[in-house]
């Protein structure tokens, strides 16, 4: 049985911050990652928690992302909000977009936060929550590095390129909460799944991805090599090529085939993008907002073991909240050995 250790949210955020500042983080870029890793493992979503500080530490060291970076801010039209992250994590330029992202998209209706020269952002599902929680309707889209190939291809051309949406549940303003949550990469499984099943030396099942030939594998380190898998075929393909347009060629990133990886240290910063388009859901509804998505959300609940997109994370994060996060003792051992 693997051993593991029980650790409040406050106590998960504050040894990421200081892994993160050791590291050569400044504080004001390291306070906002801690949170998200925070909320990443209230959500049950282990495999961007605290697993991925090392990995932070290790591209902070080696320049693969400015920890120092600031990012510079514009408003080139009314509802639009550009932040240039400067190489550095995505998320100390979403944070600072979204300062001016929310009261925009409450005065205007909808408003659009695009950041190039970006890093990986993490869960982005923890940055769409945050719109809900203000009362809008939160999209969120992120490119990656290339690692899905074209329909009848074999070369990956574009990455696992995540959606998110979050619905709040009145859209009445702040202190709102997520009744809805959507958020899923355009492979069948995100990469950093089979990452790990590589680590732990453990097949994949099939499905998860293609070797170099375009064939179907059950060997990770092989499906590494070659692409993932896309949901539900050429569907997936057309996701994540809607998420390229929108984070990469929108935002001027780079996109997936000219990003570095995600993870080891070559390649220098991947510079890839995000978009967020918050919407105040009670311009277009006449008020009618709350009423429609209660009953939706009660058409699903109603049906015995039908479940909510959100509802699982909602759920872990309650229990979180309460009890705190079963983190794995080793990988605790190495994020404290960084701090």
């Amino acid at each position: 049985m693997t051993a593991t250790e029980t650790l409040s949210l406050g106590a998960i955020e504050d040894l990421a911050f200081r892994a993160l500042v050791k590291a050569g983080t400044s504080p004001q870029n390291a306070r906002p990652l801690a949170v998200a890793t925070a909320m990443t493992e209230a959500d049950g979503v282990a495999s961007h928690g605290l697993a991925y500080i090392p990995i932070y530490a290790q591209h902070v060291v080696c320049g693969k992302v400015d920890g120092t970076a600031i990012p510079i801010l514009s408003q080139p039209r009314p509802a639009v909000i550009c932040a240039d992250a400067a190489t550095g994590f995505a998320h100390a330029a979403i944070d600072q977009g979204f300062e001016q992202l929310i009261p925009l998209a409450r005065d205007m209706g909808i408003a659009l936060l695009a950041v190039n020269n970006s890093y990986n952002c993490g869960v982005l599902g923890v940055h769409t929550r945050r719109l809900a929680e203000a009362g809008l309707l939160g999209l969120g889209f992120t490119n990656a590095p290339a690692s899905i190939a074209p329909s009848g291809g074999a070369t990956p051309v574009v990455g696992t390129n995540p959606i998110s949406i979050a619905a709040p549940a009145t859209g009445t303003g702040e202190h709102d909460s997520a009744a809805l949550l959507i958020d899923q990469s355009a492979s069948t499984i995100a990469k950093s799944e089979v990452m790990k099943h590589a680590r732990e030396g453990r097949s994949v099942p099939e499905g998860w991805v293609l070797d170099e030939a375009g064939q179907p594998t059950t060997d990770p380190a092989a499906g590494l090599k070659g692409s993932m898998v896309p949901s539900g075929g050429y569907k997936g393909v057309g996701i994540a090529l809607l998420v390229e347009l929108l984070a990469a060629a929108m935002t001027g990133a780079n996109l997936g085939t000219q990003a570095s990886p995600f993870s080891g240290t070559a390649g220098g910063p991947p510079r890839t993008g995000q978009v967020f388009i918050a919407i105040d859901p009670q311009v277009s509804s006449a008020g009618g907002y709350a009423d429609k998505l209660r009953c939706l959300v009660d058409s699903i609940h109603a049906q015995e073991g039908a479940r909510l997109p959100g509802d699982g994370r909602n759920t872990h994060r309650q229990r979180a909240a309460e009890r705190g996060v079963e983190v794995n003792a080793a990988l605790l051992e190495t994020v404290r050995s960084l701090s």
